[in-house]
Formats: structure tokens, sequence, C-alpha cells
């Protein structure tokens, strides 16, 4: 299945671009596998059939079928890539960020859903290490948490002005503004494909998002 990986540069061509499944097949498939060559994410084997019918690859040696899906963040998800890659495009090129509330509005599911989307995204956008600084460095600082209680009245008016982030899914919004601050000068379509390359090798249930089970990040 040949696949030339082409990224949208707005939303707009994004919606249009990605209203194909088989569109949204290839293009990760470009992005994941060398050609556009499947693997089978169970025995590594190479020699991989296309089921067009299905959007599906079997395997010829172990004999299983496997989706897009699997091995990455859209695992055991029902969403569609398209909603998915809209709700990525967003995400990714949104310099204020993006709320779930706006997320399930934009691609018509449900605001529980429209988290877990985002978080499994947030997390794709987590590097796993830090790079060596050289050259010029500016470093900044926060506090981040604190009882609202023990502020001053003038200063809790002040600085609180929003909602808190939970201090469990905190790392997950600074990985967001990393990558964004990271890739703030690239196009938004090399931003997207940035991420898009980050999502395989990443599953994310519901179970540890939510920290029902103890798994490392």
């Amino acid at each position: 299945m040949s696949n030339p990986v082409k990224a949208p540069d707005t939303l707009m061509e994004a919606i249009q671009y990605f209203s194909d499944p088989l569109t949204c097949v290839q293009f990760f498939a470009g992005l994941r596998w060398e050609n556009a060559e499947a693997v089978c994410p169970r025995c590594q084997y190479k020699r991989i059939s296309f089921l067009t019918t299905r959007l599906m690859w079997k395997c010829l040696d172990c004999k299983k079928q496997f989706s897009i899906k699997v091995g990455t963040i859209f695992e055991d998800s029902a969403v569609t890539l398209d909603k998915w890659l809209c709700a990525m495009f967003l995400i990714a090129n949104c310099k204020n960020g993006v709320s779930s509330y706006e997320i399930a509005r934009d691609i018509h599911v449900t605001q529980r859903t429209a988290w877990f989307m985002l978080q499994r995204i947030r997390h794709a956008m987590h590097t796993g290490t830090f790079s060596k600084l050289s050259g010029q460095i500016e470093a900044d600082e926060t506090f981040i948490g604190g009882k609202a209680r023990n502020m001053h009245a003038a200063k809790r008016a002040e600085k609180i002005t929003g909602t808190g982030v939970e201090p469990f899914h905190l790392y997950r919004y600074i990985d967001e503004q990393a990558f964004s601050f990271n890739n703030r000068h690239v196009t938004d379509a090399d931003r997207f494909v940035q991420l898009c390359s980050n999502v395989s090798g990443k599953r994310l249930d519901w179970n540890t998002l939510t920290g029902k089970h103890s798994v490392g990040r």
C-alpha cells in the first residue's frame, strides 16, 4: 500500500483530507513503518496482506489480523481516526490549549471521551527524557499548589483566577506546554506530523489514567 505522507496545513484542510478512512490509515502507515510497509506487531513478520474492505492487515505467518491502532494511543478506542486526527491537529496547534468540552463539541463525542482522548494525546507529547542544554539558556520558575486558605485575601484574589490542575495529572499538562514550546518555530503541519509520529508504543488505558492501578509513566 503506497503512502506519500502528506500533512494538511490548516484545520479545514485536515477535516477534508482525513474524511476518507483509507487516507487516515495510509497517513499513519507512512509515519509508522518504513515505506509504509506494515510489520506484524505480534511476530514482527513483514509478509503482510492488506485487507482493503476492512482497512486492516493480515500477517501471513501468525495469521492474525491487526489495525493501524494496535500499539498506539488509539488502541481499544472506538473513536474513528478522522476524529482523532482533527483533535490532534487542534491540540498541537492551539497555543492557549483546548479543553475537553471544546473537543467534545467540535468532533461530536461525549466530554468524558474527549477528556480521555486529550490525556492520550498529551501522553504522546511526552518525550520521556531531557535533552542536554547548551548555548544561552533562560530559566524561569513557578509555584503550583498550596492551600488557598493560607493566602492573604488580596493575594488569593490576585493569584487564583481559574481552576487548579489535579496534581495526579499535572505532568501531562506540562508535557503539552513543553511540546508546544519546543516546536514553536515549526509550521502547524510539521507540528502536527511530529505529534502523529509519537503515537506508537504509547498506550494509555483508563485504569492507568485514573490511577486505579499503579503503572510507571
